[in-house]
């Protein structure tokens, strides 16, 4: 029984510990309002490995997953957490990723979950640090649909984009080509620069599980 109840603990406690972090984020540092928002995008991520470690059964991270992204869309509507919602635009972003793993796990767990790891890693780690480092860092600057891009964004989202593959690629005991690494990445990397409204928090990752599933054995 105690070990039925380890893996979701951890889980639990691992969200816990990300919204604590955005929280002290967003009072530490309140003039950066993108700041807590990504701490809780990429800590999010880490819940997919931590749920194949634990070997977390589809009934229970599909009916998580369904119930998180529904407090999500509420709170989006109401901002009862303002650490995942305060940001200097109109975006959907929170709930359209929380959407993309849902679906993600309704399509490829438990037989794939390194379709489901891939894209979620591939969004949390390299769009959140893609934001994050191309605000940061001054360099060449363009506008798609409305939104502002960066080459140091750019180039942040592909590098991670990149490392996340061939990290799950080697945890799953797969080997994804080279050109196959080079197809997900580059569909990651062209999704992402189509981000109005967040909804690149739904096209990247569902683009890369499929993708992954398909070309990836």
């Amino acid at each position: 029984m105690l070990t039925l109840l380890l893996g979701p603990a951890v889980l639990a406690l691992w969200l816990l510990v990300t919204l604590l972090s955005a929280v002290a984020c967003r009072r530490r540092w309140p003039e950066q309002r993108e700041l807590s928002r990504k701490v809780v995008h990429i800590g999010t991520g880490a819940v997919v490995p931590l749920a194949w470690w634990f070997s977390i059964a589809k009934p229970l991270a599909l009916t998580v997953a369904a119930l998180v992204t529904v407090l999500i869309a509420l709170n989006h509507r109401w901002r009862w957490f303002a650490a995942m919602e305060d940001v200097d635009r109109r975006s959907i972003g929170t709930v359209a990723y929380a959407a993309a793993i849902t679906v993600l796990l309704a399509l490829f767990w438990p037989q794939r979950p390194d379709a489901v790891c891939s894209a979620v890693l591939v969004m949390a780690f390299g769009d959140g640090l893609a934001g994050l480092i191309g605000r940061g860092m001054t360099s060449p600057q363009w506008t798609v649909i409305g939104q502002r891009k960066s080459l140091a964004g750019t180039l942040t989202m592909t590098l991670v984009s990149l490392t996340v593959l061939l990290g799950v690629g080697w945890l799953g005991n797969a080997n994804p080509s080279p050109l196959t690494l080079a197809v997900i990445t580059a569909s990651a990397v062209l999704l992402e620069q189509f981000s109005a409204g967040g909804i690149d928090n739904l096209t990247v990752p569902i683009s890369v599980g499929l993708l992954w599933e398909q070309l990836v054995r």
